[in-house]
């Protein structure tokens, strides 16, 4: 999923090299007092990450070899060589949608892409490292995740672009050129890592009325607040009822770093079902159906009295320790209608 029409999804990073250091300890040698005891080096373990920056660029060139060949015939079976997790749901959902996007966009798809500006963020002792880039074709920032998987291969499973407005903050990289994984649970300011879908969904459901309030206001929470508004003006407004709601996202794992600053910055997946039903009034006429719009007409394209819609979502943020988390950006894509 490099660059999907509804969210562009591409990917992109820098090189870190990491370092050695020898720490140097004074131990006694021997028993005797009347001895003069002699410093002793002992070498301290350089830490670690996933891979070196080198195997990460060559993780990152196969994905994007591979990912433009796989998007130009469409294939998800080639293209989950390269990817995992909740990018591969979006991706899948992506070459199913693909007819009904306009030519325009799909000879966008279909173009062979690459990461510029690539900067690589390895934590410390994770399975994963992450990647700054931009890709070929778009100015915006993204930040990627490779994650290594059950067969043993590392593979891209989260790609988030930040709006224009906002560049993606410096990452900490002082632990011998190594980044630092933080823990989803630990808060940082007002939310953690992982409270913050729920913070995000609550602007569809609520328009921020309970934990979406701790978020900043961002261009991705006010366009969240701003579909919460319009469900009592949109189309079908005199004949139904649409509502959203928080949904399980289909891979759970939530991909945080801390930054320079002292917070973090996470990738995180995040879902929601838009709820679309008939009036009673209406349902008993027997005579008005709810009609699907091409896209979710691609999963079930009989006309009904309810039509829910699933989509699968991830989002970028930052968190700071004396502030508001910012979602700097989000990307939803429709993987089911029922």
């Amino acid at each position: 999923m490099p660059h999907t029409p509804q969210s562009w999804s591409l990917h992109h990073l820098t090189l870190l090299a990491a370092g050695a250091t020898m720490a140097v300890v004074l131990t006694a040698c021997g028993s005797n007092p009347d001895k003069p005891s002699h410093p002793t080096a002992i070498a301290s373990p350089t830490p670690t990450g996933a891979v070196t920056s080198a195997e990460a660029a060559k993780i990152v060139d196969r994905y994007q070899a591979v990912n433009s060949k796989a998007n130009k015939i469409q294939n998800p079976a080639l293209l989950g060589t390269v990817e995992d997790g909740q990018l591969f749901e979006q991706s899948k959902a992506d070459y199913r949608l693909f007819p009904t996007w306009p030519k325009k966009d799909q000879a966008y798809y279909e173009k062979p892409f690459t990461y510029r500006d690539r900067s690589y963020y390895i934590p410390e002792g994770q399975s994963w490292f992450a990647v700054k880039a931009t890709a070929s074709g778009s100015k915006d920032q993204a930040l990627l995740v490779f994650d290594k998987t059950d067969d043993g291969h590392f593979k891209m499973v989260a790609a988030v672009y930040a709006d224009q407005k906002n560049a993606i903050p410096a990452v900490d990289t002082s632990n011998h050129a190594l980044a630092t994984a933080v823990a989803p649970s630990t808060r940082v300011g007002t939310l953690a890592p992982s409270q913050a879908s729920g913070a995000f969904e609550d602007l569809y459901e609520t328009g921020g009325k309970h934990t979406g309030a701790k978020l900043a206001s961002t261009a991705a929470t006010r366009t969240a607040v701003s579909t919460y508004r319009d469900r009592t003006t949109y189309k079908n407004a005199k004949y139904a009822t649409l509502h959203w709601e928080a949904t399980q996202a289909t891979h759970a794992k939530i991909y945080a770093l801390r930054l320079r600053d002292g917070g973090a910055i996470a990738l995180f997946p995040t879902a929601h079902n838009r709820m679309e039903q008939l009036k009673d009034a209406y349902i008993y006429s027997g005579n008005i159906k709810l009609s699907p719009g091409a896209a979710p007409a691609v999963y079930n394209k009989t006309p009904r009295v309810a039509i829910l819609n699933e989509y699968q979502g991830q989002a970028l943020a930052q968190f700071t320790p004396a502030g508001e988390p910012k979602v700097l950006g989000v990307e939803y894509q429709l993987v089911d209608s029922r």
